[in-house]
């Protein structure tokens, strides 16, 4: 896993390798720093050289200048390939995340990726810093201390001997107890982001319904389920603390013991007992150091892993190896498809045994109760999923075999859900055709019924958005949405349910633009009011995921018992509009 990690350092390696190197140097620094401290001991104070003294501190204060030096650049160095590395896996998971299908999302949940695009690579992030500082430091420290402590005094270096198994094995323990916690904790976080995510998308829907103090009960519950996964973590790693406070006081007081004895028979120099003292300290402290860097990497273990669930999922949706592409001509076919939603614990097919042949330019409509597929229907046109059984085609061709660019930008689909982005009218619609001219953005504008409103703006095109258009109304918005299909003068059009939030008398205007400027596209609509679908040249009635009925409006209400009872309620309760 290490290895696979610091292969996302491309880039950033020179200050990955520059900065242990130069953590070496400032810790060589600090070790030589108590020997000299012990040469101005025996040598100049018990032996009365205040030249000793002098040179010797002279040389501590330029070691210490060079340790100084070498510690900021080594930080330096450690914060840019720690910073590099977070950069690099970000911009991995972001990518394999952009060709994720519809299914590959519901399976992860978009709050679980965001916490593993934001909080999982900060952990690595900050476990690479300390690796690279904290870590080296301490390991070169470790080592190097205790071979200076048997070069000094192997009598007393048998102590730390003694006590650094005892100390290893409670490190070891407490990393086996904390991964599966650490796992606990990611998990509670996703959930935690679920909940925040969930209520500020439907902010207006909670304060219409008043229901502020059930969503603070469900943010309350969420917060304290993250709460306490991360104190049963961290309680874990606090009982660290006291088992290495006690074999530090354990280790002090047997070298002072054995020590003060030594010095005492003159077996030992009072200032080589002072640099065992400090080197002991320094190996103790080391490996205080050294487990709290394995706890973060043990934390960031459960992150990488997370992360690389991400990086190694393949996609439900393969780019298709076709090149010989048919022209766009705007004929879909499905051929006996059924299909059902890959999800934990689905059910039957919510689409069986569909077969329909629409012709180029035709205008289709798709009916139906809630819940019967129509949705799911269209959403199999551009692959959004794929089917389970059966086949897709658009112009002649598997959708399967299409590669994804060349298929979806023959299509322009305007979702249930409409969306904008943060920006300009102008960005939003360029959406559809980054290319596109002044005098077709004007003209799709036109067609889609949006251009009115958008001159009425004082900024005209060049009005700036809010995230999600939520300064424009839901009417405005939808004619936008459509506005940006338009512009990509696509060969099939898409319109799930997308002029529910217009009036009658605006829907009709922009179904005769269809007509009028969208001539040889093919367009589908799944509608709610039978009044926006009546002239369509098709009609395809859904009942429980199956084909109902296909027909003209006349020919539905002559044949049709499904289709007669949706018109006839509708005339009798007005045109009511429902979901998809």
């Amino acid at each position: 896993m290490l290895r696979r990690i610091a292969s996302y350092l491309k880039g950033y390696g020179g200050y990955a390798v520059g900065s242990p190197l130069l953590v070496i140097v400032e810790t060589v620094c600090q070790l030589i720093i108590p020997l000299l401290m012990a040469r101005i001991i025996n040598q100049g104070i018990y032996g009365n050289s205040m030249t000793v003294v002098w040179q010797s501190g002279a040389l501590m204060v330029a070691v210490a200048l060079v340790a100084i030096f070498t510690g900021a650049m080594s930080a330096k160095c450690a914060a840019n390939a720690a910073q590099g590395l977070g950069a690099n896996l970000r911009q991995a998971e972001f990518r394999k995340i952009s060709g994720f299908s519809f299914a590959d999302i519901d399976r992860f949940s978009s709050s679980s990726l965001i916490t593993r695009m934001t909080n999982d690579v900060t952990n690595i992030q900050n476990t690479a810093m300390i690796c690279l500082r904290i870590f080296i430091r301490a390991l070169t420290m470790l080592v190097a201390s205790v071979v200076l402590t048997l070069t000094i005094s192997p009598q007393l270096a048998l102590v730390v001997l003694v006590i650094l198994p005892i100390m290893a094995v409670a490190l070891l323990a407490l990393m086996k107890i904390c991964f599966p916690l650490f796992e606990k904790m990611q998990r509670a976080l996703d959930h935690l982001n679920e909940t925040v995510q969930e209520n500020l998308i439907a902010v207006r829907v909670v304060k219409s319904y008043v229901r502020e103090n059930r969503e603070r009960e469900k943010f309350i519950d969420a917060n304290d389920g993250f709460t306490a996964a991360g104190l049963r973590a961290v309680m874990r790693m606090v009982a660290m603390q006291p088992v290495m406070m006690i074999c530090m006081a354990a280790a002090t007081v047997l070298v002072l013991y054995f020590g003060g004895n030594m010095v005492l028979g003159l077996e030992l120099d009072v200032g080589y007992l002072q640099t065992v003292l400090d080197y002991i300290m320094q190996i103790l402290m080391s490996i205080m150091m050294v487990g709290m860097a394995i706890l973060q990497y043990t934390r960031a273990q459960a992150s990488m892993h997370r992360v690389f669930e991400v990086l190694d999922a393949q996609s439900a949706i393969v780019d298709g190896g076709g090149t010989d592409l048919p022209a766009p001509r705007g004929r879909v076919e499905f051929r006996d498809v059924s299909f059902r939603y890959q999800t934990e614990g689905a059910g039957e097919d919510v689409l069986r045994g569909i077969s329909l042949d629409i012709q180029p330019g035709e205008f289709v409509a798709i009916v139906g109760g809630t819940g019967t597929g129509k949705s799911s229907l269209v959403n199999l046109i551009p692959r959004f999923y794929d089917v389970h059984r059966g086949k897709v085609l658009v112009d002649g061709m598997d959708v399967r075999d299409y590669p994804l660019d060349g298929l979806r930008g023959r299509i322009g689909m305007v979702l249930q859900n409409n969306v904008l982005f943060s920006g300009t009218i102008r960005e939003n619609l360029l959406w559809g055709n980054e290319n596109a001219t002044e005098e077709e953005l004007i003209q799709a504008a036109k067609d889609a019924q949006a251009y009115d409103f958008i001159m009425s703006f004082p900024d005209g095109f060049d009005t700036s958005l809010d995230q999600g258009g939520v300064n424009v109304s839901g009417g405005q918005k939808q004619r936008l949405c459509i506005a940006r299909a338009m512009v990509r003068k696509p060969a099939v059009l898409i319109l799930d349910d997308s002029t529910s939030a217009v009036d009658s008398a605006t829907e009709g205007r922009i179904r005769e633009s269809f007509r009028e400027n969208l001539k040889g596209t093919t367009v589908i609509i799944i509608a709610q009011r039978i009044s926006s679908v009546q002239y369509a040249d098709k009609i395809v009635v859904l009942d429980e995921g199956t084909v109902a009925g296909v027909g003209t409006h006349g020919e539905l209400m002559e044949t049709n018992k499904i289709y007669r009872e949706i018109y006839d309620s509708q005339q009798e309760g007005g045109d009511g509009n429902g979901g998809t």
